[in-house]
């Protein structure tokens, strides 16, 4: 799939409009500013003084989807990811509202990113809100609105920008789908054991302990 273009895009309709972010659900387009018009500051506006976690998209601010078992999985495997890169000293997480530019227009928070430390982070960081930094290992928990269309639109930007690996949690099949490239990928069942390939040799997750606790009910 040919990645979107980044140059400006105003639709000429709202079937234009849902269909060059991906066709997600309406609901998760933000209407003000005008989709097409929208800025860095705009998005910064939406996140930090309404509280509406947004990602930008060629002008237009899209509303991330997660719910709370969604967020909850995302930190379970934070914390697994983030033992393993502290304890081998290989870079810094960051969470759900990591902002990162991918280019002007074009603002993505992955669930989770793993950062090496070759990219300088932490100066980057402390440069400006958003940095120009990109996931070495870029994760998407995918929620109930999140579409086929949207989750290949991203993986084509993230490979593009430089990342190097994509997991992809699937939290109603209880799998992972990993991708090497935008449309390469392996599937790694509920049973199995997730790896950190060449992006964090040696890490290795069963699949299983990250959901283990996702059905425990006290009576």
């Amino acid at each position: 799939m040919d990645p979107m273009p980044s140059t400006t895009f105003i639709p000429l309709n709202v079937a234009e409009l849902v269909a060059h972010v991906g066709g997600v659900p309406g609901n998760r387009i933000r209407l003000t500013p005008a989709p097409g018009n929208a800025t860095e500051a705009d998005l910064l506006h939406a996140c930090e003084v309404e509280k509406r976690l947004c990602e930008l998209i060629d002008g237009t601010l899209v509303e991330k989807s997660m719910g709370a078992i969604e967020s909850f999985l995302a930190f379970e495997l934070g914390l697994f990811l983030g033992n393993f890169v502290k304890q081998h000293d290989l870079g810094i997480l960051l969470g759900e509202a990591g902002m990162l530019r991918y280019s002007p227009r074009r603002i993505y928070i992955p669930d989770i990113s793993y950062i090496s430390w070759a990219q300088n982070p932490m100066q980057e960081m402390q440069k400006q809100q958003v940095p120009d930094l990109h996931p070495d290992l870029a994760v998407e928990v995918l929620s109930p609105s999140n579409t086929p269309r949207e989750m290949a639109q991203k993986r084509v930007d993230y490979f593009d920008w430089g990342t190097k690996l994509v997991w992809q949690l699937d939290p109603a099949k209880r799998t992972m789908q990993v991708f090497s490239a935008p449309e390469t990928s392996t599937t790694v069942q509920p049973t199995g054991t997730l790896d950190g390939g060449a992006v964090l040799p040696g890490f290795t997750l069963p699949l299983a302990k990250l959901f283990e606790n996702a059905d425990r009910f006290v009576e």
